[in-house]
């Protein structure tokens, strides 16, 4: 093997190194750390390889249990998985007809669409969400489009359901965009052909447009589901003080109360949370095919 075909099948794996193993590794130093107050503001125990031993044997975990016996960061977990998973089959009732519509469009129409749903990314997600509360706060112009139309106002700001909105609004693309993509490679002859067999249209979608698009449902359910459950900027600005989601929570303990430690511990467990269910369905897929 050449070495520029070395590099390039290497290239992933230093990526990951750097990137995840690495910045990982740091975080789990801290976690296993003592708070401090110092810069920064946490005492390792784990110094190097040499003293794996000495660490091993001084090991307390004093910090998961605050975590585990502290109900507010139960909570913070819930929430989180909670919000973030209703976020998600907001946006696959959302994202699949309009992936379905978009992949049916014509091939001259398709490539415009597709630009429109990635064009939110061209503006920064923070200056979006503060939009959306002059959208939704008491004077926004939602109330004041109700307002027009003779109806009451909302109290939607600074409530779960303005986040929920907030998350399917920043996240909407990244389900679209997998579904449009399984059903653009999908052949379209199967639906014609249970049309001209009689098939009615929502049976038609349930038993061959449903299951063609299957990978890019689940593919586009992660990739909303795993960032929107850290999500930190959405339930800050939108979900207020009473709103708790686990990316505040983590942002609390870093900058407010300065606890590295609880943050970096509280950061881990969603990290191996999350993990665990997506390797088992990797796991589970690869059998299946």
């Amino acid at each position: 093997m050449s070495p520029a075909r070395r590099l390039i099948v290497a290239a992933p794996a230093i990526w990951l190194f750097l990137f995840f193993a690495l910045p990982f590794a740091i975080i789990f130093r801290i976690a296993l750390s003592e708070p401090a107050r110092a810069i920064p503001p946490y005492t390792p125990h784990f110094m190097g390889l040499d003293r794996l031993g000495e660490f091993i044997a001084g090991l307390d975990l004093d910090t998961l249990w605050t975590l585990l016996s502290d109900g507010l960061y139960a909570e913070a977990y819930l929430n989180s998985v909670r919000l973030a998973g209703l976020s998600t089959v907001i946006a696959l009732l959302i994202g699949f007809p309009l992936a379905r519509a978009i992949a049916r469009s014509s091939p001259t129409l398709r490539p415009i669409l597709i630009m429109l749903v990635i064009l939110p990314f061209w503006t920064s997600l923070l200056i979006r969400i503060y939009a959306w509360i002059g959208i939704l706060r008491q004077d926004g112009y939602l109330n004041a489009a109700l307002g027009m139309l003779g109806l009451p106002p909302l109290d939607l700001l600074n409530t779960e359901t303005a986040v929920v909105i907030g998350l399917v609004y920043a996240y909407l693309p990244f389900v679209v965009l997998p579904i449009y993509a399984a059903l653009e490679r999908a052949d379209p002859t199967l639906e014609e052909a249970a049309a001209d067999l009689g098939c009615p249209p929502f049976r038609r979608t349930v038993e061959i447009t449903i299951p063609l698009a299957m990978p890019g449902i689940i593919a586009g359910a992660l990739l909303m589901f795993i960032p929107a459950v850290g999500e930190f900027i959405v339930p800050d600005l939108l979900g207020g003080s009473e709103t708790i989601m686990i990316g505040k929570t983590v942002w609390t303990e870093f900058f407010s109360n300065r606890d590295w430690p609880l943050a970096a511990m509280i950061a881990m467990v969603l990290t191996l949370l999350l993990a665990v269910p997506i390797m088992l369905w990797q796991r589970t897929d690869r059998e299946q095919t």
